[in-house]
């Protein structure tokens, strides 16, 4: 049987238990997977660090030849093995052309960022004029809000989450200040509710409907940072734009994770970073997307050298010819140095597509849901055992390949000695794990090895500090 043709994952995962016979928390299990993984030759392209070579590492508790268990791709991607490559050549070519390095070689600096932009638009669901490549997510985020927010006495707030990404929420604060208005009028920030620990698409309708005619831009998240949920762009730009609000989304934990139509889906704007999922280095490009209806009539507040169409860019006579679109909207030429790390991720998610990476990851993450809630359910007659509460939503159509595992015990030392392991993970004080198995690279042995690994760090960190 293909486990990666099922259509529900749970579903999918039990029936390999039952054909294979052996106890659902054998490595046997994870093997399986793996062995008929059409998507595993991509863990080659990228450098996954050895144990020995991650700081905190306690080579006494483990192999240090082995890899790690990487599973915090959700903040900073792996590097992808070409990208020394193409650094080499960019560096090759300034040492040996200088000035003409603009206009010559297989990526002139002049306009390299140009031909990403079919290869970024295939992994967002957009057509390539409506992508640029430029700048950083909150700059873009800056600069799409200029343009799209236009707040009057009677429209004029913003829809986010209550627990957005900090730079999310400030730049939704200034962006408010600096037309007049006062964010505790003109914020209205969407909460879960009482006891709940994320959004319900019903409620978030439902603010819509009752406050859109207020509210001049709905900008939410693609994929929620902390909690991992994924909201329903599609039924959410709808309900938006029926109201007659603007609709746009901060797409970094959602670009290169999950499955985006931000065409098809009329999304008004969106931006995101590259550097995590996109695999792209720290402090990575960034990309931003308007959607084509808006091509003419939507117009950069703030305007640079960039924004002038390439044809006449050299003209130099300061008559500017504006970009249509989103191409407008760029003000400065792109650190080529910065172009060719996400060139060469990009080009290893032209080896496959989009979908084929998400039916892989609904399963990957779904094993690691099984093996959580198989070792760490609460148990009510062991109240002494640790337990394991996920935050995200358990409908694999409401979560990208983040897992947010929410513990009784406090999380410090229990992460320590994960680190200890080879593990690179992410913690939120007091008491969260953020855990992305990331479909490019990560394999469902890496899931094993990483339950396994939280079992001896939970038995670790129980037992007295050392004097």
């Amino acid at each position: 049987m293909n486990p990666f043709t099922g259509s529900c994952p749970r579903e999918t995962l039990e029936r390999v238990l039952a054909s294979l016979g052996c106890s659902p928390t054998s490595a046997e299990v994870a093997a399986y997977l793996d062995k008929h993984d059409t998507l595993q030759h991509l863990r080659g392209e990228f450098l996954v660090p050895k144990i020995a070579e991650l700081p905190p590492s306690d080579l006494s508790l483990v192999d240090g030849t082995k890899e790690c268990i990487y599973m915090v791709g959700n903040s900073l991607g792996l590097q992808p093995k070409r990208t020394k490559k193409y650094l080499e050549e960019e560096l090759e070519k300034w040492a040996k052309t200088g000035v003409h390095g603009h206009i010559e070689g297989s990526r002139p600096w002049a306009w390299a960022e140009n031909n990403l932009e079919e290869l970024m638009a295939n992994v967002v669901g957009a057509k390539p004029e409506e992508v640029a490549i430029m700048n950083g997510l909150t700059v873009n985020l800056h600069l799409l809000m200029l343009s799209f927010y236009k707040p009057t006495a009677a429209r004029h707030k913003i829809l986010l989450e209550d627990k957005a990404f900090p730079s999310d929420h400030y730049a939704v604060d200034s962006q408010i200040r600096l037309r007049g208005f006062d964010p505790e009028q003109s914020m209205l920030l969407l909460a879960p509710r009482p006891g709940e620990d994320t959004l319900r698409t019903e409620d978030i309708l439902e603010v819509i409907e009752k406050e859109g005619d207020s509210i001049a831009v709905v900008m939410l998240s693609g994929v929620q940072y902390y909690t991992g949920q994924l909201f329903n762009m599609a039924v959410i730009t709808e309900a938006g734009q029926r109201k007659g609000c603007y609709v746009g989304f901060d797409c970094a934990h959602a670009a290169g994770n999950a499955e985006l139509k931000l065409h098809d889906w009329g999304v008004d704007f969106a931006c995101w970073c590259s550097y995590k999922y996109l695999n792209s280095g720290a402090g990575g490009l960034g990309a931003a997307f308007v959607h084509e209806k808006h091509k003419h009539t939507i117009k950069p507040a703030l305007l640079g050298w960039w924004g002038h169409d390439l044809k006449t860019r050299f003209v130099m006579n300061n008559v500017l010819e504006l970009q249509p679109g989103v191409s407008g909207f760029r003000l400065s030429n792109q650190p080529i140095l910065l172009v060719c790390p996400l060139q060469a991720s990009l080009e290893v998610f032209n080896m496959t597509t989009m979908q084929a990476l998400r039916r892989k990851s609904l399963l990957l993450t779904a094993y690691l849901e099984y093996l959580i809630q198989h070792y760490y359910s609460k148990d009510p007659s062991r109240p002494d055992k640790p337990h394991v509460h996920i935050i995200t939503p358990s409908d694999p159509q409401q979560r990208g390949c983040q897992l947010s595992l929410s513990f009784s015990v406090p999380i410090r030392r229990v992460f320590q000695e994960l680190e200890k392991r080879g593990v690179a993970c992410d913690m939120r004080e007091p008491s969260v794990l953020r855990i992305a198995p990331v479909p490019l690279y990560n394999s469902f042995s890496d899931v094993h090895r990483f339950v396994e690994s939280l079992g001896s760090s939970l038995a670790a960190s129980n037992q007295p500090m050392n004097e």
